[in-house]
């Protein structure tokens, strides 16, 4: 049965004292051509800062020392390719429109040690916000020519017992996450072979690909989209500064597959649910989290809880969804939002199956026709996903399987800020196919929301 991880926060370390050795600027290694790359409209909407760090054990043949030198070198080759990381981001004067200039600027790379062993930092799981400390944010303004930061930093903190981090933070423009694992496998792949093979899948950085059509066309209602109501666009998701609680909850792949069952038990199409295109794993987590979210709220502080409309996003990669698809190693944003909406009422006394496949009938609206008039509506209004809360899937992205020389990491993750109109999924270190789900809610909200959790797992 699903689990919840109980670990008090207090007993989280809060200070991984952190000295910061070196900080530097690594630079292509050869000349790239200085452009301007287009951004679209999907990219121009993401402009702000990820952070990911990935956990290695102690290797006798490569001690962090030698782990940094190797890959910092193999990032000045990497830059050549990637010519766009090593950019900044622009306003072009003449459209206003967010741009990369490829001006071969750098980016940052930073030295670390820590006082503690790996084990002492305790169960990477669980999110720690200290974690936030193995991530190089900024450079100090002298080893710049302007105020203008790079687009990606790295640190690599090495840790008493041998073991070391790698920490990562991109501006999201750069990357999605499909791309930036394609990115960390070249990387790996550079660092195995020398730099001397080519590299496993080559970057496809035409961000023109994803550009609107002339004239722009909505075709479809996007009620996944909001307009800008005025000339300074909101960050994706407003921060809140209520208290939260937050939780990690555990589904095992046990757990998961009981959830398939329920939902073909449950069913509400002919099929008895749809068959496997309808119950993925994705799809029964994602209904289960959107059941107790929107049935979370407060009867006493909500009217009519009943009728309230719960609206449900998440991302869909549409690479292979448009005509002619998209290069698999195509290194923007290539994701668009999702949507499923019901009535509280529907999604509490409805069957589990109906609502499992309303989270799919979610995802097989995104056609090619339905993604181009997404990307036109973003070049008329300039909009941004709407909705409750957005389910957010680290879970299936593979960090935690790149083969560096050094072995693949102990543990990747992002690090995270608790939003309670972000839910997070991400993979379990000892269930391959398990999932670790991280909810943060106001108080009571919490507790609704867990009981709803157990009850529905135990039944």
């Amino acid at each position: 049965m699903g689990t919840i991880c109980e670990e008090p926060k207090p007993s989280l370390l809060q200070d991984l004292k952190i000295s910061i050795e070196n900080v530097s600027l690594v630079f292509p290694s050869q000349k790239t051509e200085r452009k301007s790359m287009f951004l679209s409209n999907i990219d121009k909407v993401l402009n702000f800062p990820v952070e990911t760090v990935h956990f290695f054990a102690a290797h006798k043949e490569f001690p962090p020392p030698l782990v940094a030198e190797k890959l910092k070198s193999r990032l000045e080759k990497l830059l050549v390719p990637y010519d766009f990381l090593a950019g900044r981001v622009r306003t072009n004067p003449e459209n206003g429109r967010l741009e990369i200039e490829c001006n071969a600027a750098g980016i940052g790379f930073a030295l670390a040690s820590s006082h503690y062993t790996l084990d002492d930092v305790g169960n990477l799981v669980y999110p720690n916000p200290a974690f936030g400390q193995l991530i190089c944010k900024s450079l100090d303004s002298n080893l710049l020519e302007s105020d203008d930061q790079p687009l990606c930093n790295v640190q690599v903190t090495s840790f008493r017992c041998g073991g070391f981090a790698i920490g990562f933070i991109t501006n999201h423009v750069t990357f999605d996450g499909l791309s930036f694992k394609i990115f960390l496998d070249n990387l790996a792949a550079a660092i195995a072979a020398d730099g001397n093979t080519p590299l496993p899948l080559t970057p496809c950085n035409d961000r023109l690909l994803l550009a609107s059509r002339s004239p722009p066309r909505v075709d479809f209602p996007h009620f996944e989209l909001a307009k800008f109501h005025d000339s300074n666009p909101p960050p994706v998701f407003d921060a809140t500064s209520e208290d939260l609680d937050f939780k990690v909850f555990r589904l095992t792949s046990s757990d998961i597959a009981d959830l398939k069952e329920k939902a073909k038990a449950a069913g509400s199409s002919g099929d008895g649910g749809g068959g496997a295109r309808i119950i993925t794993g994705f799809n029964v987590v994602t209904a289960l989290i959107w059941r107790c979210k929107a049935l979370s709220w407060h009867k006493e502080t909500t009217p009519n809880p009943q009728d309230r409309v719960s609206t449900l996003l998440y991302a869909v990669n549409i690479r292979p969804r448009l005509v002619p698809p998209l290069p698999v190693s195509y290194t923007g944003n290539a994701v668009l939002t999702a949507y499923a909406t019901a009535k509280c009422e529907e999604i509490e006394e409805g069957p589990f199956g109906r609502i499992v496949e309303m989270v799919w009938e979610g995802a097989r609206r995104v056609t090619d026709e339905y993604a181009r008039s997404a990307i036109d509506w973003g070049e008329i209004y300039q909009g941004f996903p709407n909705g409750e809360f957005l389910v957010s899937s680290w879970w299936k992205l593979g960090f935690e399987e790149v083969e560096y020389p050094w072995g693949r990491p102990r543990y990747s993750c992002p690090v995270v800020f608790h939003r309670k109109d972000i839910i997070l999924l991400f993979p379990d270190i000892q269930d391959k196919n398990g999932v670790n789900v991280l909810v943060s809610l106001p108080r009571q909200q919490m507790i609704k929301f867990e009981t709803l959790f157990r009850n529905y797992l135990a039944c």
